[in-house]
């Protein structure tokens, strides 16, 4: 069709509005505000002309101008790290679940682990006005949500922390699973186990590495530097540094990995090495069951995580909740038969 003889209602961005759909049906505005609003006052006969006009136009209903009246808007905000990482997929999930149940969209984005990119994305989703925040921090200073908190913009952190200012956070008791796990390896023998985890300044890299200290400790053992790595999760980093601590005289005899992404890395590294070490992972992963042998794991419920946080934030939009809590949600260690192995020597 020449450009001259397309209709104007076809082209991008031109939405019809209440205006169109009532010049359509041949009623007022307010009539057609109340069929779409579902408010009493409407003959059968003109809703049903009202709502073949909504339905002939492909009329949706503006939410934006709703917002200016009404000051919510039905949405929340999910700042995650990765939502490429299974964890995160089902964390984002149960939110979603319980966003729905009260009418709410939900709208996530990735910090990538970058401070500056959480605050950019976390201040981005205030300015479109969403109700509330569920936050997984990538940095350890969250004074610049103060003035939306103050605005009435719900928040909760999960999986670490805030830090520097008081807000509901709902976390997994990463020292005690680490140190279960830990203490599990010892039960079977091991004395020489190393620990390879995320980054130092990540609440939950350090809680875990807390975790297996307390419980070598608590067997009377001292630690040696070697036997301990954090750093990031990248292959490389994690290959080298697993393949140093298996190496020499005196190798570790067993391996307990401080997160998903750094267990896939070891199981390649310990499927590459003729003597058998033992390994206990935190956080469970997609097939560990199905490996030979089975990946023993101190498993995180993460449903359990992301639908703590999201009903503690609609409880707080509800004005039920005033005073900020930190709520643990308990690990589980699975045992499948990587973590029962025995020493090696």
């Amino acid at each position: 069709m020449p450009e001259t003889q397309r209709r104007p209602e076809n082209r991008y961005g031109n939405r019809p509005t209440m205006k169109d759909v009532a010049a359509r049906a041949g009623v007022g505005l307010k009539t057609v505000s109340r069929v779409v609003n579902g408010e009493p006052g409407v003959t059968p006969e003109t809703e049903r002309r009202v709502q073949e006009a909504i339905d002939a136009l492909g009329f949706r209903r503006n939410d934006s101008a709703r917002v200016l009246r009404k000051g919510r808007t039905a949405s929340i905000g999910l700042v995650l790290e990765d939502l490429a990482d299974p964890f995160y997929g089902q964390l984002s999930r149960a939110v979603e679940e319980v966003a729905r149940a009260h009418g709410a969209l939900l709208i996530n984005g990735s910090s990538a682990e970058d401070p500056d990119r959480e605050q950019e994305l976390a201040l981005a989703l205030c300015a479109r006005r969403v109700d509330g925040l569920v936050v997984i921090p990538a940095g350890d200073d969250h004074r610049y949500l103060e003035p939306e908190i103050k605005a009435g913009v719900a928040t909760v952190f999960v999986d670490r922390p805030a830090g520097r200012i008081d807000a509901d956070c709902v976390l997994s008791d990463n020292f005690g699973g680490a140190r279960e796990g830990v203490a599990h390896l010892l039960a079977h023998g091991h004395r020489r186990i190393g620990f390879i985890g995320d980054m130092p300044r990540i609440h939950t890299a350090a809680e875990r590495l807390r975790g297996y200290r307390a419980a070598m400790e608590e067997a009377g053992i001292p630690v040696e530097d070697a036997w301990m790595s954090l750093g990031a999760t990248d292959p490389v980093r994690v290959r080298r540094e697993a393949e140093e601590m298996l190496a020499g005289p005196a190798p570790v005899t067993a391996v307990f990995s401080g997160n998903n992404r750094v267990t896939v890395t070891v199981i390649r590294v310990l499927a590459e090495q003729t003597r058998r070490t033992a390994l206990v992972a935190f956080d469970d992963l997609e097939l560990a069951d199905l490996l030979q042998p089975g990946v023993t794991v101190v498993a995180q419920d993460a449903a359990t995580l992301g639908r703590t946080a999201a009903e503690r934030l609609f409880r707080q939009l509800d004005g039920t909740l005033l005073v900020p809590e930190r709520i643990e949600v308990p690990t589980r260690l699975i045992a499948r038969g990587s973590g029962e192995l025995p020493p090696a020597d």
